[in-house]
């Protein structure tokens, strides 16, 4: 049976991580606090190859290669809903919203003919796969392709920037190496969290100030949300970390 799928803007995707092309997380400075996250892909993943293209390589201490990929992402706790969805659920930027939105279910992170499984809801999601919703997906080949194509452009256009920052961190703060490996070794996988700041300091962003300016609230205010749970002691230290790195980049000029 060929998989269908509609959305019904239950709005229950719209909550946690959001993974953003860089002119999307440029694009909204100013809604999503951000952070860059790692997440190593070994060789013998399906997914290797496409991930060395749109990430960096990276050689462990064992000598073996990950693939990284390094993504610009909304850096939410899994609780927390997107900062635009209203309370009826449905989108409050719904004509300019980030392209991962737009391309869900599809990620353009695995090759095509890998996304069937993704056009299965995750327990609690309202999804429409009945056999009204119409077919998405056929053949191993997304049928209506627009925005898939365009988010996987933008992956493949960054991807040298991605690298000049994988270049940086890993010479300036080599301890990373460690806990990719660390990561690599995990038959679950998972993720290491670095903050906006180095992406901007790295690559040397003309508009670094202004990002800088328009992030330092946004780390504020959630910062302030999280104070108080302990659960999320992580996520409330980060972003006070990360609010007074970018209130100090916010002052700085442009060199």
């Amino acid at each position: 049976m060929e998989p269908r799928f509609s959305c019904t803007a239950c709005g229950k995707c719209c909550h946690g991580w959001l993974p953003l092309t860089l002119p999307d997380a440029v694009a909204h400075a100013g809604r999503f606090p951000l952070a860059m996250v790692w997440t190593p892909v070994r060789s013998n993943a399906r997914s290797y190859e496409l991930a060395t293209r749109l990430g960096a390589t990276v050689r462990l201490p064992n000598r073996k290669t990950v693939a990284v990929l390094i993504v610009p992402t909304a850096y939410l706790p899994t609780s927390f809903p997107c900062p635009e969805l209203q309370e009826d659920g449905l989108c409050g930027i719904h004509e300019d919203k980030p392209s991962r939105c737009r391309t869900m279910p599809f990620y353009p992170y695995r090759e095509e003919k890998d996304q069937a499984d993704l056009l299965i809801p995750r327990k609690g999601w309202q999804c429409d796969t009945s056999v009204v919703a119409p077919v998405v997906y056929a053949n191993h080949a997304i049928l209506d392709r627009t925005d898939f194509d365009r988010e996987r452009g933008d992956l493949l256009d960054q991807a040298p920037v991605i690298q000049r920052y994988a270049d940086y961190v890993l010479k300036y703060m080599p301890w990373i190496v460690d806990e990719l490996a660390k990561l690599a070794a995990k038959p679950t996988g998972g993720n290491l969290v670095t903050s906006l700041s180095s992406f901007l300091t790295a690559t040397r962003r003309p508009d670094a100030a202004e990002i800088a300016a328009a992030q330092a609230p946004l780390f504020q205010a959630m910062a302030e949300r999280t104070k108080d749970d302990p659960a999320l002691r992580e996520y409330h230290r980060n972003y006070s970390g990360w609010a007074k790195e970018m209130e100090s980049l916010a002052r700085r000029k442009p060199s």
